[in-house]
Parts: structure tokens; C-alpha cells; sequence
């Protein structure tokens, strides 16, 4: 389901859930356990990868639709868990985007620090709104703080999924790399980063992102009952059910 993997002090962090490693209850706790883990066992740096061609599909929306109120607020802190760990790790984290990124796999990606993506005939974005879902303030912020704040709007409203190319040109990602180079790209990337002067370079990327950390701080104030109670609307649930028997049609 993950698989950890070491490059010298770098520790790759690579989903392994079959089919379209989506994000359900187990994986979204292992990889918070690793990233948290990862704070104090020697990692200078932390990247997160897919498979070639799948990043990772989102949210296990056939699994979470089977969870009661109490069972999606624990889903939902531990979600909310992971993102503020990326945020607030005390070492740098880059995401190898490696094929499509909808939703979840999106999220993740935009609390780390730097994004390489496949390029190719694939598709990133927060598509949220298209299955009746609105997006958390916590994540609109995570967005905003890449791509400007009109630009976030538009995309976020429209629930829009754009290629690689796009979202470099907007700055949702910060290169594009061919499929089979986008982990050894990255890996690159924080080779030059771990060559600056450890001090200056960590407490000037705390200072960064420290607005990104806040944002964290206090689980009260990021809005879960706010999202339950739009998961639980019968609008929503519809929507998501139907999708769900559409992706079993096509299985």
C-alpha cells in the first residue's frame, strides 16, 4: 500500500495501492505516520510518487460512502492530519506527479514544497465541484498560495482538471519531466536544495512557509462540520453514488 524507499537521507514515500491508489483510510494514516516519523529519524527530505501514468485517483469515495458521521470526521481529521504534517515538516517535501492527479492526489501535492509532473495526456486539478463536493477553506488556501487568488477562483468554481502544461504555465506545478524521469527529476531537485547551508536554507523555508503551517494549527478552526454536513446533503450523495455505479459500469 506504500512503500518506503530510501535514496541516501531522502526517503521516498511511493503509493502502492492497486488499482488507482486511492486515498481511503489506511493509506492516508501510513503516509501521515511516515511523514510524521520522518521528522526525527535522520530524513534530510521527503518525495511522494505514484506509478507511471497515476499519481493517485483521489479520495476512496466507493469506501468513505459506506462511513457514518463519526467514522468521516475521524477520515476527514486524519485527512486534514496528513496535509497539515506536509505542511509543517520540518524537512522538505516534493511531489513526483506521476500521471493523473484529481482531487486528493492534487492536495497532497500542493502542501508540499515543489511539484514535478508527468508530462503526457494527463490531467491535475481540484475537481471537487464536478462530484458535488465543495472545497475546504484550508485547501483554497493551499491553492491560492500557488497560483494567485483570481486564478484559484476560476479554477476551483469550475472544478477544473487542465493538463501538465497548463498547470505549469499557472504555477500548479513547478516542472514537467517525461513519465519515466519525473522521480529522478525530483530527486535532483532536492540533491541541489540539501547542497545550500542546512541552517539558512531550513529556517528560511520555516519563515516560507510558516503562513501555509498556520493554516493547521488549530483542527477546530479547518471547517470539518462545514464539509460534513455538504458530504451528508442528499444532492451530494447522489452525485457521488452515481458516480461510483458509472466507475463500476466501466470496470
Amino acid at each position: 500500500m506504500l512503500d518506503l524507499i530510501r535514496h541516501d537521507t531522502i526517503l521516498e514515500l511511493n503509493m502502492a495501492h492497486p488499482p488507482v491508489n486511492a486515498l481511503g483510510e489506511q493509506l492516508v494514516r501510513r503516509l501521515r505516520e511516515a511523514v510524521e516519523a520522518a521528522q526525527t529519524d535522520g530524513t534530510r527530505a521527503l518525495l511522494l510518487s505514484g506509478r507511471t501514468g497515476l499519481f493517485s485517483a483521489g479520495l476512496d469515495i466507493p469506501a468513505l460512502l459506506q462511513l457514518d458521521r463519526a467514522a468521516m470526521r475521524a477520515f476527514w481529521n486524519e485527512f486534514f492530519g496528513l496535509c497539515g504534517a506536509i505542511a509543517r515538516s520540518s524537512v522538505p517535501f516534493v511531489s513526483a506527479i506521476t500521471g493523473h492527479s484529481p482531487a486528493g492526489g492534487a492536495v497532497l501535492a500542493i502542501m508540499g514544497d515543489y511539484r514535478v509532473m508527468a508530462r503526457g495526456a494527463y490531467k491535475i486539478g481540484l475537481n471537487e465541484v464536478q462530484v458535488g463536493l465543495s472545497v475546504p477553506e484550508p485547501i483554497q488556501i493551499a491553492l491560492r498560495r500557488l497560483v494567485g487568488t483570481y486564478r484559484a477562483e476560476r479554477l476551483l468554481v469550475a472544478g477544473a482538471m487542465i493538463d501538465p502544461e497548463t498547470a505549469h504555465a499557472v504555477g500548479f506545478v513547478d516542472e514537467l519531466a517525461e513519465p519515466d524521469q519525473v522521480v529522478a527529476r525530483a530527486l535532483e531537485w532536492l540533491g541541489e536544495l540539501r547542497k545550500l547551508p542546512a541552517h539558512s536554507m531550513l529556517e528560511t523555508r520555516r519563515l516560507a512557509r510558516a503562513d501555509l503551517a498556520a493554516v493547521f494549527a488549530d483542527p477546530e478552526k479547518l471547517g470539518i462540520e462545514g464539509f460534513l454536513d455538504g458530504w451528508f446533503a442528499p444532492e451530494t450523495q447522489a452525485v457521488l453514488k452515481a458516480l461510483v455505479a458509472r466507475l463500476k459500469s466501466k470496470g
